[in-house]
């Protein structure tokens, strides 16, 4: 583990001051640039496993796994194998492939709300399509999503959005036209007398709702008992779609995702990060009555020249082919609960007021002693000290999220040993801050 004597980070200073001039705010991301943390970004130059290089040398145990999709480890030598295969075959195909069907398969035998699905490029796009889809199926046009909910970087999703808009303190965004957003609903997560007045004065004219069932872009946030069924019953009742964006969620909560995992089945469901093993994907799904409204079958149109790419199917099938093995949610449980644990109460320990907790292979800890079941309990949290934190944490080689605002995750690599090390730096850290 590197130690705070041993850490230099002069060729991540180097390329980073070089990145500022090329590109804004010298990332292609904006969360990676490290503003709610303070101190320079950290330039990664490999990965493999549990664990990251920077370009000066040093090791990390990493617990964002480029922000989900690295659940069986970076690099997996059997995804790593499969890849090389493909690529003999060709980068892109631009047209039908096998590869898409035994995907797609595995995706509608997994989660229980698909039954059909349509392969796009992210997650965002993802999310976009689905919004699309939402309206032309109920012929509405308003939707409900939950304040520091993140639903991807389109204009419509723009409105008390979480993730890096939360983490740069922005209240939306220059350039997203008010008529773009006079159709999105608001309302605190996990409060449902909130969403049942929302309908209750728009009883004809809402479309859907779309939520994180468990949040991961306002820190990590799991729902009250009775929230997601609560959610469901109210858009039936009043005729409107019920939409889980799992980008985050799916195969990391459970093999189904958190519909699974929570017996909760929503009409339509977004896809991402872990279906495309390391590779960028996004996917949505659901009803085949409604999928069916999609171009060619149906009249709504999208498209994407890169959907359905060989080598991201390819990785996708590969790491659900490793999750649905047995034991593998049984182990990220484990790992996870130890980490979550550990984490609170190293911090409690050190006099810390800390809340947090995990679920499969997700966790989160914010610095407040009020309860956390929305965004405006996560605000509460003390931003400084976790600024303090994650840098005392990189220093002794431990990665996390740049932000007190996103979720943590771990991984099939993940060791006890590793675990063990995470909690004796975070005993150090706690003990100085």
């Amino acid at each position: 583990m590197v130690t705070t004597t041993s850490f230099n980070t002069a060729k991540s200073e180097e390329i980073f001051s070089a990145a500022q001039k090329l590109m804004p705010g010298g990332v292609s991301s904006p969360v990676r640039a490290f503003k709610s943390v303070g101190g320079q970004p950290i330039v990664f130059d490999r990965v493999q496993g549990a664990y990251a290089w920077d370009v000066d040398g040093n090791k990390y145990i990493d617990y964002i796994g480029t922000w989900g999709p690295a659940i069986c480890g970076h690099a997996h030598p059997e995804v790593l194998a499969a890849l090389q295969q493909a690529l003999q075959k060709g980068t892109s195909f631009g047209a039908p492939c096998l590869l898409e069907n035994i995907l797609a398969e595995m995706v509608i035998e997994a989660v229980p709300s698909v039954e059909m699905v349509r392969f796009v490029n992210s997650g965002t796009e993802a999310c976009m399509s689905v919004l699309r889809l939402m309206r032309a199926f109920t012929d509405r046009e308003k939707i409900v999503k939950f304040e520091g909910c993140y639903h991807g970087h389109a204009d419509m999703f723009l409105v008390k959005a979480g993730s890096g808009v939360a983490t740069l303190g922005l209240p939306d965004s220059p350039g997203v036209p008010k008529s773009t957003t006079n159709s999105t609903l608001t309302a605190p997560y996990n409060d449902l007398e909130a969403v049942k007045t929302l309908f209750a004065n728009n009883p004809d004219s809402i479309a859907g709702v779309i939520l994180e069932p468990v949040v991961g872009n306002s820190g990590f946030i799991t729902p009250d008992a009775g929230f997601l069924e609560g959610l469901r019953e109210i858009t039936k009742q009043y005729g409107a779609l019920l939409v889980f964006d799992e980008v985050m969620t799916g195969f990391r909560i459970s093999y189904g995702g958190a519909q699974a995992k929570f017996g909760v089945t929503p009409d339509l469901t977004t896809l991402g990060k872990v279906i495309g093993g390391g590779l960028p994907v996004g996917a949505y799904g659901g009803r085949a009555d409604i999928m069916s409204m999609v171009a060619p079958a149906g009249a709504m149109y999208q498209a994407g020249t890169l959907s359905g790419n060989p080598l991201a199917m390819t990785a996708g099938i590969k790491t659900l082919e490793l999750l649905n093995k047995p034991g593998t949610y049984e182990q990220l449980d484990r790992i996870t609960k130890k980490l979550a644990t550990g984490m609170l109460q190293v911090a409690k320990d050190a006099g810390h007021d800390v809340v947090g907790g995990q679920l499969s292979a997700m966790f989160g800890m914010f610095f407040t002693n009020t309860s956390v079941h929305n965004y405006d309990d996560a605000k509460t949290s003390d931003l400084k000290k976790f600024g303090r934190f994650h840098r005392g944490m990189l220093e002794r080689g431990i990665y996390l999220a740049p932000s007190q605002f996103e979720a943590g995750f771990t991984s099939l690599a993940h060791t006890d040993e590793d675990i063990d090390a995470t909690l004796a730096a975070a005993q150090e850290v706690l003990a100085e801050i």
